[in-house]
C-alpha cells in the first residue's frame, strides 16, 4: 500500500487537493497499487497532550499502523517559513522509532506560494527521513505558485504539472517494488 501524507492541517489547503489528485495518479498506475491518503488535519486531539510522547492515544494507532504497513510514503510538502510545517515534524516525531522509515522508500512533492516550489522544504524534510534511513527517491516535484495550481473546481490548471505528477507517482510505484515492506518482514519473521 502506497501511502499519501497531506503534510499540513491547514483547512481548504492546496496541499490536500494536491494529495487527492496523487492518489488518482497512483491508482491509475498499470499495476493499481493500493493507496490511503493520510491528512494530517483530522489527527486526533489527544495526540496534542504532552504525556502522548511517552504514552501514544488510542486513537493514533491506525495512523501509526498506516505508516508501518505502507510499501511507501510519499509526502506533499508545502513550505512554511522556508521550511516545512510543525505539524509534519509533530506527526514524524510521534511514530514508531526506528521502524517507520527504515529501509522504506519515501518520495516528495513540494508547493509554495513563491518561485522555488518548496525546494528548501523538501531537502530539510529529505534529512529528517534520511536520518531515519528512508530510501529517498531521487525524483521530486517542486511546483512553485501552488495559489495558482488547482481551480476553484479543484482541478489541476497546467497540463505539464499534471504530466510531472503522473510521473512522480508512477515512478515512486515502480521504486517501491524495489525495496519490500521492511516491517511486513519483520512481522512475519
Amino acid at each position: 500500500m502506497i501511502l499519501v501524507v497531506s503534510g499540513t492541517n491547514r483547512e481548504g489547503s492546496k496541499t490536500l487537493q494536491l494529495s487527492q489528485h496523487l492518489v488518482d495518479f497512483i491508482e491509475q498506475h498499470p499495476d493499481k497499487p493500493e493507496v490511503k491518503l493520510l491528512d494530517l488535519a483530522e489527527l486526533p486531539h489527544s495526540l496534542y497532550a504532552p504525556g502522548a510522547y511517552w504514552n501514544k492515544p488510542e486513537d493514533f494507532a491506525p495512523w501509526s499502523q498506516a505508516v508501518l504497513d505502507s510499501d511507501g510514503i510519499l509526502t506533499v510538502v508545502p513550505e512554511y517559513n522556508g521550511s516545512f510545517p510543525g505539524i509534519l515534524k509533530f506527526f514524524i516525531d510521534h511514530l514508531p522509532f526506528p521502524e517507520s522509515f527504515d529501509q522504506r522508500p519515501v518520495s516528495f512533492v513540494g508547493l509554495s506560494a513563491g518561485q522555488w516550489g518548496a525546494l528548501r522544504a523538501v531537502e530539510q524534510l529529505q534529512h529528517v527521513f534520511g536520518y531515519r534511513n528512508a530510501h529517498v527517491y531521487p525524483r521530486r516535484t517542486f511546483l512553485p505558485a501552488a495559489h495558482q495550481l488547482i481551480n476553484k473546481d479543484g482541478e489541476i490548471t497546467s497540463e505539464d504539472v499534471e504530466q510531472r505528477l503522473i510521473q512522480q507517482a508512477h515512478g515512486f510505484v515502480d521504486f517501491c517494488k524495489l525495496f519490500p515492506n521492511p516491517t511486513a518482514d519483520a512481522v512475519e519473521g
